[in-house]
């Protein structure tokens, strides 16, 4: 992954490299020049110096450069890393996301591609470092080809110790790469469950001290001991190095080369000038492991998201009927541990009709509404529109039929419609008729606020789906968290208007007082669908009027029965 990022962001990754190597050979060239001026005579140094200023001009210029064009290569690779998962994620079959969950998403969006971004970042300096290491090595081998034969027998000692190091502390921190993932999961946790947190002070505390803090702490350590191994290589590189310059040091003063001071104080200003490079190089080896593990966890999700297949034809914008032919879908349902089985389903609608689907929980209802809308994909039989077949590479332009609330509807921020501005007044006036034009309006194509109860919401949510102006609405459970009179608009006004406008609406739902008002009532009973021909036997009768009695409570205050309904009495007023 990290190559392909490399080609996507090449021409700032070429100009950042490009930078820091001529950078790193201007500063070898600087201690070279340094070392020539100290053991030179007085006749060359004023050109000397010239070559000096020259080379410190251009250095600082280099690293200016460098380090401004390395900024953006990190935003950039940030930016591909979060673009590309991001069009994976919107572009995956609904089902691998379900299965993969939210938090390994919001990771590889946040974290991991922060970890292959400072990477990224860090680039120059290993860059310029390994240049200015690698041309320290060369201009060793012009003082002195012995000492430079020592100091590579030392280099790959201190590489071997550190390459060895290295196997063992990527486990750890590809192991701690995974735990992050894990984490972000509770991260969501915190707010969702608050509610729940709240109200059991056991269940708050087994959570923040063992399932949260574990996790927090099984990372802090697995990222210590891959840390600590990291450092413990480097401590002996730098016992190496120091062993290096003084072996070397003891070695050159026991010759009796006239240049022997000049190839001393060589060595002596490269290795010193060396230490800082080198311990830069190793210090990014923790962090291009670190990257490395982010980039297999992102291309990990990548590879398993299954992506829908688009074609060239124009989207459905209408249809006539629509026709299922022993249509079924098999998935795995988690809360019982076993394989749930939509059966065989065989169902015409027509354009116009009005159609409630009612069945107990957990009996398919919501499955057989995504497999209806083509966010599943059926496992065996055919979706017939208008006479022709859509194959699974037609789904997506056959979704563009429909316009959802499902019970974990999501509401965006603003109207993802193309004219947006233009359909504020009618999305105002639709506010207005639900009641909520005095907390919420449509301004500037978004919506004021959704700081909303989840009925409002809900209502609010109803507003944007009225705007897709879609041919087919599916609603599930949309009255659920209504209060009486809203549910009663949904039913006999709201839904009535879509049908005489040609609409075709299907509504999940458990509200049989309503249920007269259906063209049709499905029943969905263990994955099995059925259509109840005889609609009078589950709709409820209206209760008997009664007369108000007044009855004495225990405590003496009066309760007074009407229609039903109880009422308590205090100081004679109900």
């Amino acid at each position: 992954m990290l190559g392909d990022l490399i080609k996507k962001t090449r021409g700032r990754f070429i100009a950042t490299a490009l930078s820091s190597v001529l950078f790193g050979l201007m500063s070898v060239s600087l201690v070279a020049l340094i070392n020539e001026i100290i053991n030179g005579n007085a006749q060359q140094r004023s050109t000397q110096f010239i070559y000096f200023a020259v080379l410190a001009s251009g250095g600082v210029i280099l690293q200016l450069i460098s380090k401004l064009v390395s900024e953006q290569l990190s935003e950039q690779s940030q930016s591909v890393i979060r673009q590309q998962v991001a069009e994976q994620v919107i572009g995956a079959k609904l089902s691998n996301l379900e299965q993969l969950g939210a938090a390994k998403i919001k990771s590889c969006l946040t974290e991991h591609s922060l970890n292959v971004a400072s990477f990224f970042q860090s680039l120059p300096n290993i860059l310029t470092n390994a240049v200015i290491v690698i041309g320290a090595l060369v201009y060793m081998a012009w003082l002195d080809w012995r000492v430079f034969i020592f100091a590579l027998l030392t280099l790959f000692l201190g590489s071997l110790g550190y390459s060895l190091a290295n196997v063992k502390a990527f486990k750890k921190v590809t192991e701690a790469a995974s735990l992050q993932d894990q984490l972000f999961s509770h991260f969501d946790a915190i707010t969702a469950g608050a509610k729940e947190l709240k109200l059991n002070k056991a269940k708050r505390t087994l959570f923040k001290n063992q399932i949260l803090g574990q996790a927090i702490t099984l990372l802090r350590e697995r990222r210590l001991q891959g840390a600590t191994i990291y450092h413990i290589a480097s401590s002996w590189g730098g016992f190496m190095i120091f062993s290096f310059i003084g072996g070397a040091l003891f070695y050159l003063s026991q010759t009796t080369d006239i240049n022997s001071a000049k190839t001393m104080s060589g060595f002596a200003l490269l290795f010193l000038y060396m230490l800082t490079p080198l311990e830069v190089m190793l210090d990014a080896i923790p962090r291009a492991a670190s990257a490395k593990a982010s980039a297999n966890s992102i291309l990990k999700l990548t590879t398993k998201l299954d992506q829908v297949t688009e074609t060239e034809n124009l989207p459905l914008t209408h249809f006539s009927n629509l026709t299922i032919q022993s249509l079924s879908h098999r998935y795995y349902h988690e809360q019982s541990d076993e394989v749930f089985s939509l059966s065989p389903v065989d169902l015409t609608i027509n354009q116009g009709e009005l159609i409630y689907l009612v069945g107990g929980n957990g009996s398919g209802k919501t499955t057989f509404a995504k497999v209806l809308c083509g966010l599943y994909e059926a496992d065996q039989g055919n979706i017939i529109v208008d006479g022709k077949h859509v194959s699974i590479n037609e789904l997506d332009n056959y979704r563009q039929l429909f316009s959802t609330i499902f019970s974990d509807y999501h509401l965006f921020d603003q109207l993802l419609e193309n004219n947006a501005h233009a359909l504020e007044a009618q999305g105002n006036q639709l506010i207005r008729k639900l009641n909520l034009h005095h907390k919420v309006q449509i301004k500037d194509g978004a919506f004021t606020t959704q700081k909303l109860s989840q009925g409002q919401r809900k209502r609010l949510a109803l507003v944007a789906a009225y705007l897709e102006d879609r041919p087919f609405y599916l609603f599930d459970e949309w009255a659920a968290d209504q209060d009486p009179v809203f549910k009663d608009v949904f039913y006999t006004e709201l839904l009535p208007e879509l049908i005489a406008n040609g609409k075709t609406v299907f509504v999940i739902t458990h509200d049989d007082k309503y249920f007269h008002l259906a063209d049709r009532l499905l029943r969905m009973e263990n994955g099995c669908l059925t259509q109840i021909n005889n609609m009078e036997e589950h709709i409820p009768k209206p209760p008997q009027d009664t007369v108000s009695v007044g009855v004495k409570s225990d405590s003496g205050k009066a309760l007074i029965a009407n229609n039903g309904c109880s009422f308590v009495k205090i100081n004679n007023a109900v």
